[in-house]
């Protein structure tokens, strides 16, 4: 495998290995993001994600491999950025290429990013990519860290 990273529309294909990939319990508790059962699942990628002309989303390819997806949607006034990777591709480098790729395609600066304060390798990849701590918020009873990129 040479591990080339792409990005790419969402096709309808994509959204059963983005499924799977959201049911991992590590991730989700890594990302204190919980996991949506299937119907939950498909309704929000096509009302929330796909059906909003605001939301740009793209699915991340390693080598022709569905590998996880990087969104970017309005909140408010601030353009929030999130991503989702399945296990088979951490701590390969996948999230650092293909974080740059989106980056040159969502152009809309400054962009946030607030994940857990304890997903350290998620904090790391952003503050890699040039995005700078600016506190933290509450999602519950979860810190997450805010990071904003100017």
């Amino acid at each position: 495998m040479s591990d080339e990273v792409t990005l790419r529309d969402v096709v309808d294909a994509d959204l059963e290995a983005l499924f799977v990939q959201q049911l991992d319990p590590e991730a989700a508790e890594r990302a204190r993001f919980p996991s949506r059962d299937r119907d939950t699942f498909m309704t929000h990628w096509a009302t929330r994600i796909l059906g909003d002309p605001q939301v740009f989303v793209q699915t991340v390819s390693v080598d022709g491999e569905t590998a996880g997806s990087i969104v970017a949607w309005w909140e408010e006034n601030r353009r929030f950025l999130g991503y989702w990777f399945g296990r088979a591709w951490w701590g390969r480098g996948i999230g650092t290429r293909s974080l740059a790729l989106f980056l040159e395609r969502e152009r809309t600066r400054p962009i946030y990013a607030d994940p857990f304060e304890g997903n350290t390798a998620s904090v790391r990849l952003l503050e890699k990519s040039g995005f700078r701590r600016d506190g933290t918020v509450r999602h519950g009873e979860n810190t997450h860290v805010m990071l904003v990129l100017d």
